[in-house]
């Protein structure tokens, strides 16, 4: 079988692993320590995708303004840590897909916002030997959609950004891929809708998993 890209990076969370309800969890357990409102998992479902301090500043009254904003945060980043694998489970289809990839010679990798610890525990928990590596926030790391955790994967992969395919759910990953310079596959399984993503500028949507190989073949364009 003939490979157009021999490198795909994914994102983690609503691309291979549906997160939502832990995060949903997280946030409403940090909110209630300082008395703010929960919220519905259609509201974080939107919040999601720039790293935990966004998701917080995004559900708070009155964001990084809350008197008790860095309290919270606090809150939220040790119960998600203690808590990131309730009810979080990979999508179906993602394990045979990664599988797949892997018995053809493809080499895949996460990038995340999620601290990098955690982006290394859910992927060893989860996806045990499918992955050359996994990468998220790290000190003096811009987040996505700055390239900066892409780069560093590839780095980490010894493989330069030619023959690399990105695999997103977000405006945010469409953005990160542009700015790495990579193209970018779209997924509709995610946290976003195709109707948002296609007005973010996503050119290539797969409705499942299966659907990712047919662009690594290059039997579609990205």
């Amino acid at each position: 079988m003939k490979i157009r890209y021999p490198t795909v990076l994914f994102d983690l969370d609503g691309t291979l692993l549906d997160t939502l309800a832990d995060l949903r969890t997280a946030c409403n357990v940090a909110l209630a320590s300082v008395g703010a409102p929960a919220r519905c998992l259609d509201e974080v479902r939107q919040f999601v995708g720039n790293g935990i301090a966004m998701l917080l500043e995004r559900a708070i009254p009155g964001g990084r303004q809350h008197p008790r904003f860095t309290e919270a945060l606090a809150t939220l980043q040790t119960y998600y840590q203690q808590h990131d694998r309730v009810e979080t489970m990979p999508y179906p289809g993602v394990v045979g897909l990664l599988e797949t990839l892997k018995a053809e010679g493809v080499r895949c990798g996460v990038v995340s916002n999620k601290p990098d610890a955690a982006v290394k525990d859910l992927c060893a928990a989860f996806f045990p030997g499918l992955l050359a590596v996994s990468s998220g926030e790290l000190p003096g790391m811009r987040r996505k959609p700055a390239p900066d955790v892409v780069e560093h994967a590839l780095a980490a992969m010894g493989v330069n950004k030619n023959g690399c395919l990105y695999v997103g759910d977000s405006d945010v990953d469409l953005a990160t891929a542009r700015a790495a310079g990579i193209p970018c596959v779209s997924v509709t399984w995610g946290f976003r809708t195709s109707e948002q993503l296609l007005v973010a500028g996503a050119t290539c949507l797969v409705h499942v998993p299966a659907e990712v190989l047919d662009v690594v073949h290059g039997q579609r364009q990205p």
